[in-house]
């Protein structure tokens, strides 16, 4: 059950800060509104929690060596890893101003896929500083590229 509370946990983790940071930096670049990024944030956290998490059980149940039990679990800590940690991200945008806001959610992404990362590298006795930097890289990528199509976006506007 380990390995599956693991996996949901970990893809549940990795989707919801990608994700909701995406989704974050791309509402603030073209509309710059708390209340349509709180939106965002509340729409990720219910519709894309269930979907990644229906996602994870339909993936684990392709395997035919897996229990319904183990399928279950990873279906539910996949979901239950988005929900929180996308509804996490609400927080500073609540306390602080937008722009402090979206610096602090970036820094809260980096320390939690980070931290991840480092644990399932120590684990899997890989080199954990190249895994963080992998997977730092990756969502660095993506967030960048969000950024610049949510400027080009509001630029056309």
């Amino acid at each position: 059950m380990k390995l599956a509370i693991f996996k949901g946990f970990g893809f549940g983790l990795t989707s919801g800060v990608i994700t909701t940071l995406g989704m974050i930096i791309g509402l603030y670049t073209t509309t710059e509104s708390k209340y349509v990024v709180i939106s965002g944030i509340l729409s990720i956290a219910i519709a894309d929690s269930v979907s990644d998490a229906l996602g994870m059980h339909l993936s684990e149940e392709s395997d035919t060596t897996k229990s319904s039990k183990h399928i279950w679990i990873a279906t539910l800590f996949t979901f239950l890893s988005k929900f929180i940690i996308t509804v996490s991200f609400i927080v500073p945008v609540l306390l602080f101003n937008l722009n402090l806001a979206i610096l602090i959610s970036i820094i809260w992404g980096i320390f939690l896929v980070s931290i991840y990362s480092f644990k399932i590298a120590i684990e899997r006795g890989e080199n954990p500083y190249k895994a963080v930097f992998e997977h730092l890289l990756i969502m660095s990528i993506v967030l960048t590229i969000v950024y610049f199509t949510g400027k080009t976006l509001s630029m056309i506007e």
